[in-house]
């Protein structure tokens, strides 16, 4: 199956890669609600995507659905859960613990996805020595020094705009591999770093501009 995986992800295109977590959320409910098949057509109307692009996007996977049957749940769940990674453990530091980071840190949530968020950095001297849901909070000078045994291999960047770019520099020198970016700055790494830019604002931005072109058409 490790195999399957890696060779899958040397050509999946990124918008499959983007809805396959869709599926994941969709199946789980299934699972939940003891539903033992689905099929593309059930997911199709259930997340309005066309039904031959989800059979497409899940033959990257090798799975195929049964004829007239179509997917068994357990198994859907199971390929999807792994091939995404959700089913691994992978630690990360919070850096910038205002009040994003801080609720980044409450949001159990994230554990339900592989993410597990270990120790929390900062410069302010009101949240440094104290923690989050058991999650301790260090200074920033600390980084380098504890990065490897917390053997985080993930960094979250959620610092004011100025501080960003330093930020990320400090994490790749601390030996972290994969930035999640939450500030709107594109912050420059080398091509080994894998980097994944989640900037709230500009998701607003684009909510705003829709929702004054629904406007401009009532």
């Amino acid at each position: 199956m490790a195999e399957i995986r890696q060779n899958s992800r040397d050509f999946l295109p990124e918008p499959a890669l983007r809805r396959l977590p869709w599926y994941l959320a969709y199946v789980n409910l299934l699972s939940a609600r003891a539903v033992d098949y689905v099929s593309s057509t059930q997911i199709a109307k259930a997340l309005s995507i066309d039904a031959s692009q989800i059979a497409k996007d899940l033959s990257f996977l090798n799975i195929k659905g049964k004829t007239r049957i179509g997917y068994e749940v357990a198994s859907l769940k199971s390929e999807l859960e792994y091939f995404l990674g959700f089913g691994e453990q992978h630690n990360a530091v919070m850096v910038g613990v205002g009040s994003l980071g801080a609720a980044l840190i409450r949001d159990t949530g994230l554990s339900h996805y592989g993410l597990n968020i270990v120790a929390g950095f900062d410069i302010s001297p009101e949240v440094v020595g104290t923690s989050i849901n058991g999650v301790p909070i260090y200074d920033i000078s600390e980084l380098e020094t504890r990065r490897p045994r917390l053997k985080a291999e993930i960094g979250i960047v959620a610092v004011p705009i100025e501080s960003a770019q330093e930020t990320a520099d400090q994490l790749v020198a601390s030996g972290i591999k994969a930035l999640w970016n939450f500030t709107p700055f594109r912050i420059r790494v080398a091509a080994d770093i894998v980097i994944q830019n989640t900037s709230i604002y500009s998701h607003l931005a684009v909510m705003y501009n829709r929702l004054g072109l629904v406007a401009q058409q009532d």
